[in-house]
């Protein structure tokens, strides 16, 4: 198994990568720990959010890819889960926020772990120093305890040449590796017998000599430049061989320019293009707007139930509040009978009617009623006043919430838009990479070089060459004189300066500097 890992920011752009469908049979989020968000992108931005509010880490994310070796057949989850709670232990990230993803490419799984590398409690991000060697080690023992065979670079303590990010990028543009490039042009160069012939087995392969910073360089057919003695898998081929093998017929100052050349290639390439069929590439495209669509229309009917759901809430809510409002109306008033009618009960009749208005205290039972019923009034109205503000705070939480809930499901819809940008993004490198790796006959020589370039019309020179080969040898000129005159000074040699004149301009000025500090020294002080 090869694991891959690298400490790296931009974590949306992580996420749309892991969730991008067009590259991947099959994509399976298996778990999100430590983030509220149950999807990737709301992880990546909860994650993010804590690298900027309480460190300044940049790269606050830690992502490994595990492949495991095809032919020694399919790891199981056990197996994946134990490999990355080792290197987890291993890197000192053991209970930091993780996502595990599976991706099904080409029928090969494998497994991709994301950890976020800021300690919330610390608020520091944890440091990782040596993960390539530390991975190579816990891959050593995973492989010795479940009896896997590693190659033998895994046991090896060099670290083996490593791709730029340069390279990489051409090769999955082009569908061409380094390995490729050094095999075509090894191929002509072991096959030529003269410069002539050489430079025509470049072109048949897809390669323009040009010059540069270097004075050999190959720009192939997409626009890559590459300096040519590197491209040569002969270690008996030093580059003042190839340098004498070309000089005579392609001298460097007749050949174009690396812009040149690409301008060239440029305009064959189009040109190859424009004969080329996209009838694949449309039905390849609309193919993948179908599942775009299908995904789309599974979210949207997700946001319609949604948006029912939230209709049913407030129409529950309402109907509820409703019915407590009038339950507690209809109690009011059931109370309020009763007590009427209690009272037309207990009311005297006859000879005690007549004393109780007599005495008074007819007109005393009448306002102690009076007092009652005010105070039960007044506990109506406060008890339903009091209902109306929990009823109002209901609603504006149940408004809150739809509002949160729609909210994540705009940033669902928004995710889904960057993955779609991004597999449509894929689907247009496929396309590129397709016609990188076509055919390499016919069509896709490389144009003829005109005669001026071939070496035949090399002595005709041109004013402006003349004119900046003037130059720079003027320029040349004036630099060595400049050194010599500095050298001869410092020596103790007799110059212009040391007859009194003013220090060159081009003289150093720390130089000087020291020159004087020297000078102003107090040797008691020193002592």
């Amino acid at each position: 198994m090869i694991p891959f890992g690298s400490q790296r920011g931009l974590g949306q752009d992580l996420a749309t990568h892991l969730l991008n469908a067009h590259d991947n049979e099959r994509v399976e989020v298996i778990e999100v720990h430590g983030a509220i968000a149950d999807d990737l992108h709301g992880a990546m931005t909860e994650w993010e959010a804590h690298a900027h509010a309480l460190t300044r880490c940049r790269n606050y994310l830690y992502s490994l890819s595990i492949n495991p070796d095809p032919a020694q057949g399919p790891l199981t989850r056990t197996q994946y889960a134990d490999y990355i709670n080792r290197v987890e232990e291993k890197l000192g990230l053991s209970g930091q926020p993780r996502a595990v993803v599976f991706h099904v490419k080409y029928g090969r799984e494998h497994c991709h772990v994301v950890w976020s590398r800021i300690d919330t409690e610390k608020e520091r991000a944890v440091p990782i120093a040596f993960d390539h060697e530390k991975l190579m080690m816990v891959t050593r023992d995973f492989a010795r305890d479940h009896g896997l065979d590693l190659p033998r670079g895994y046991y090896q303590d060099g670290k083996g040449p490593q791709l730029s990010l340069y390279e990489l990028h051409q090769e999955r543009v082009t569908g061409l590796s380094k390995g490729d490039h050094k095999a075509q042009v090894t191929e002509a160069w072991q096959h030529s017998d003269n410069a002539k012939s050489f430079v025509n087995a470049l072109a048949q392969k897809g390669y323009m000599l040009a010059t540069g910073k270097r004075p050999y360089l190959l720009v192939d057919l997409y626009g890559g430049m590459h300096a040519l003695p590197r491209l040569i898998d002969d270690k008996t081929v030093r580059t003042k061989d190839i340098r004498a093998f070309l000089e005579k017929d392609f001298p460097a100052e007749s050949l174009p320019s690396a812009e040149d050349a690409k301008a060239l290639v440029t305009t064959h390439r189009k040109a190859i293009e424009t004969h080329r069929l996209d009838e694949q590439r449309a039905e390849e495209a609309a193919q993948l707007k179908r599942q775009q669509a299908e995904r789309r229309r599974k979210l949207g009917q997700q946001a319609a139930d949604l948006r029912q759901q939230q209709h049913r809430d407030r129409l529950s809510l309402t109907t509820e509040q409703r019915a407590s409002r009038h339950s507690l109306r209809a109690a009011h008033d059931t109370d309020m009978q009763r007590i009427r009618r209690e009272r037309d009960r207990k009311r005297p009749r006859g000879l005690a009617a007549f004393l109780g208005r007599a005495t008074g205290i007819e007109i005393v039972r009448k306002k102690l009623y009076a007092y009652r019923d005010r105070k039960r009034e007044q506990a109506y109205l406060t008890e339903r006043q009091a209902l109306r503000e929990r009823q109002a705070q209901e609603h504006r939480d149940l408004v809150l919430r739809h509002g949160l809930q729609m909210r994540d499901l705009q940033r669902r819809l928004d995710s889904l838009a960057r993955v779609e940008k991004r597999e449509l993004k894929s689907l247009e490198e496929a396309f590129q990479r397709e016609e990188s790796t076509a055919g390499r006959g016919g069509d896709n020589r490389m144009p003829s070089l005109p005669d001026w370039l071939l070496g035949k019309g090399r002595d005709i020179d041109t004013p402006g060459r003349k004119a900046e080969a003037a130059k720079k040898a003027r320029q040349s000129f004036e630099k060595a004189a400049s050194r010599h005159a500095v050298s001869e000074h410092e020596g103790g040699g007799e110059s212009e300066q040391s007859a009194g004149e003013p220090a060159r301009p081009d003289r150093p000025k720390v130089r000087r500097y020291r020159r004087k500090r020297r000078h102003d020294r107090d040797p008691d002080r020193e002592r």
